[in-house]
């Protein structure tokens, strides 16, 4: 699936751009379908990588979308293409943000989202830039709408985000403060962040000083989770983690026989 979008160049010239997702993981639930999470994977894997993994997890009433990012230069890398979610050329407070291919992510979730039933509650989780991404579609949920003004379509009940950050954080609490509705759907959206303390990729203290702009933004329904020594990657104890803690937020039934 491609979208296109475009942004205003030098003069009065349109720059456009097409983003190709890549294959589309599902993995079907084994019990009755009570949640749809999508779950993003990090800078230059692909889906297939978390949909072996979310498969073995005892959590047989969710239905998980692991979709593939556009493979695209990647500034952090030289310009090298991989898979990604959007541009990054540094991670930290000061860089700029990829709107454009941030939005366009966004709205790839959306789109993956928008067609499951009505009575199914909707996630939103992912692992580095995929954690990035998806917190980026919780603010565009709160905001009610992308970066670029574009209404954003879909409720969501959850978001989960392992060693990653959050972009467009400076702003975040100005736009937020400028509406009520924004503030009450931000007191309300359950998010989990995790982060390892030994993360060499993306330093822990980003992890943090998301968690605090976040917090400092309304969102009051936050968990953060500290794991001593972990890298930049997950364990069973982190996972473990992210099972209780959706269990419990989403309502979801007990692993059936």
């Amino acid at each position: 699936m491609s979208y296109n979008t475009s942004a205003v160049g030098s003069g009065s010239r349109n720059t456009t751009r097409t983003f190709e997702f890549g294959r589309t993981h599902v993995v079907r639930p084994k019990g009755k379908h009570q949640a749809t999470i999508v779950w993003l994977h990090g800078l230059g894997d692909k889906g297939s990588s978390w949909s072996q993994l979310l498969e073995t997890l005892p959590l047989p009433n969710i239905k998980w979308i692991c979709p593939t990012a556009p493979t695209r230069p990647v500034a952090i890398f030289g310009g090298f293409p991989c898979t990604a979610w959007s541009d990054v050329g540094d991670i930290s407070e000061d860089a700029p943000d990829d709107l454009e291919g941030l939005d366009a992510s966004a709205a790839h979730v959306a789109n993956l989202l928008s067609t499951e039933p009505a009575d199914i509650k909707l996630g939103v989780g992912g692992f580095s830039m995929g954690a990035a991404t998806a917190l980026y579609s919780a603010t565009c949920r709160i905001l009610g709408q992308y970066g670029n003004g574009n209404p954003y379509p879909v409720n969501l009940s959850a978001i989960v985000g392992l060693s990653g950050w959050l972009p467009c954080s400076r702003t975040l609490r100005n736009r937020i403060e400028r509406s009520d509705e924004a503030a009450r759907r931000a007191a309300s959206l359950p998010i989990l962040l995790c982060h390892g303390s030994g993360d060499d990729v993306v330093a822990h203290k980003h992890g943090e000083k998301s968690a605090q702009a976040l917090s400092s933004a309304g969102f009051r329904n936050l968990t953060f989770r500290s794991y001593n020594g972990l890298g930049h990657y997950t364990i069973p104890e982190e996972m473990d983690e992210v099972c209780n803690w959706l269990t419990t937020r989403i309502g979801l039934d007990g692993p059936r026989s």
